[in-house]
């Protein structure tokens, strides 16, 4: 089998809290992922549809999948193993080579290829929003060729410091967006914000917040790709493998210390980032009578901006949202050109060779992009493409509960990081993502 690219080789882990600054990195392609569509588009439609009263469900959503995350990611230092090769490893049918868990993960992934769409489309409207006179087929096309482009090197380091970078171009544009919003009549106040912390949830908008908790924070897709962060970052290689010893144990113990660290640094920008997209939907959106969906949400928003701060404060909306957008995109297709081969080798589709792997990957970096472009050229319908995506996440977010609870029991004995704190929220984080889903699922079908 293929191992994932690993950088390093055994290292002690640093002590203090700068040196341990220059190991972050897999939180931030995370964040470049989580933050698009689902907080410009499915977040901002909830906040429109809800007002204020809904606010809770996005912090729970960013909030509560966080420690299944940790979870996979402690999983992915300890073995070094590429995810579906431990899923194939679980207790439960195969059909063929396959554990019935890939076969889902192969199938749910193949269908968010709408949601995709949905995001590069997102990405092109603020383009063209930005410069009308350039067609929006010719921007989409555009954004998949770029796409295509950035992934012929196909390199962790790349992506990661492009991460970062679009991370830090939608945190700054987007507060500055929600702070602009004081300076004109749709500014909040905090009984507004506190009312929409009460949990209620009208039955009106259970599709609209299902398809939000399954796409903000970190939802199944960020959860199964942190994993292959974590191992090119080279936290596993650093570890080395397990011999039982004391030493392994320490170096355990400190790897994972700092990737828990990134996860909660990257848990702070998501959740910020997400819930000033909610906060800018309820204020501007709410209470009218016709909310904009497919390519109108993002210019009426635009254009409110324009009347009341001026073309600048426009700019930086239709800046940031076209950061948050293309971002989400890039780091999907860099998840997915990982995630893909693992399975396919699984399944006994392509050989587990790097050759096969790297020709694997170089077909499915030129192949997804234009699956994209041609979903959005054909629907055109972001904001439905983006929530039928999340709520296709919910059902995976399933699947992904099953894996986090098997790798909980399997790596129980070694005592790493999981005290009384972290047994509770594991398990809390387990019944909300079941008990939502589920119920989401149910009231759905």
């Amino acid at each position: 089998m293929q191992e994932l690219k690993k950088q390093g080789s055994i290292l002690t882990p640093p002590t203090s809290f700068f040196a341990k600054l220059k190991f972050l990195g897999p939180g931030f392609i995370l964040s470049a992922s989580i933050v698009g569509s689902g907080e410009l588009i499915a977040t901002t439609i909830l906040g429109a549809k809800g007002g204020f009263i809904t606010f809770w469900v996005i912090l729970v959503s960013c909030l509560i999948k966080v420690a299944i995350q940790l979870e996979y990611g402690k999983n992915a230092i300890i073995t070094s193993k590429p995810l579906m090769a431990e899923f194939n490893e679980l207790l439960g049918p195969k059909l063929g080579k396959g554990h019935w868990s890939i076969w889902g993960i192969f199938l749910l992934t193949l269908l968010k290829i709408l949601q995709l769409g949905g995001m590069l489309g997102g990405a092109a409207i603020t383009v063209h929003l930005m410069f009308p006179g350039l067609p929006l087929s010719f921007i989409a096309i555009f954004l998949g060729f770029t796409l295509i482009l950035f992934f012929l090197k196909n390199y962790y380091t790349v992506i990661e410091r492009t991460s970062t970078f679009l991370v830090f171009g939608f945190t700054v544009l987007t507060l500055v967006s929600l702070i602009s919003l004081f300076y004109t009549p749709f500014g909040f106040t905090w009984g507004q914000v506190a009312s929409g912390l009460t949990f209620q949830l009208p039955s009106e908008l259970i599709f609209v917040a299902i398809g939000a908790f399954g796409i903000t924070g970190v939802a199944s897709d960020e959860i199964i790709a942190y994993t292959y962060w974590c191992q090119e970052k080279g936290y596993a290689s650093y570890v080395g493998h397990n011999d039982g010893s004391v030493e392994w144990k320490n170096r355990a113990k400190g790897w994972i210390g700092i990737m828990y660290l990134d996860a909660f640094v990257a848990m702070l920008v998501y959740t910020v980032v997400t819930a000033a997209f909610y906060l800018l939907g309820a204020s501007i959106l709410n209470g009218r009578e016709i909310i904009p969906e497919g390519t109108d949400l993002i210019s009426s928003l635009a254009k409110i901006y324009t009347e009341a701060l001026g073309p600048e404060a426009r700019f930086a909306y239709l800046i940031g949202g076209f950061f948050a957008l293309f971002s989400s995109v890039f780091a999907t297709l860099a998840y997915w050109t990982r995630l893909f081969p693992d399975i396919l080798s699984q399944l006994g589709w392509i050989s587990k060779s790097p050759e096969s792997w790297s020709k694997t990957i170089r077909i499915l970096s030129i192949t997804f992009p234009v699956c994209w472009v041609l979903t959005f050229l054909f629907l055109k319908e972001p904001g439905f493409m983006v929530l039928i995506g999340g709520v296709i996440g919910s059902v995976m977010l399933l699947i992904v509960v099953f894996g986090g609870v098997n790798f909980y029991k399997k790596n129980q004995p070694l005592a790493l990081f999981n005290g009384f704190f972290a047994r509770m929220m594991f398990w809390l984080s387990t019944a909300a993502i079941l008990l939502v889903s589920g119920y989401g699922i149910f009231k759905l079908f």
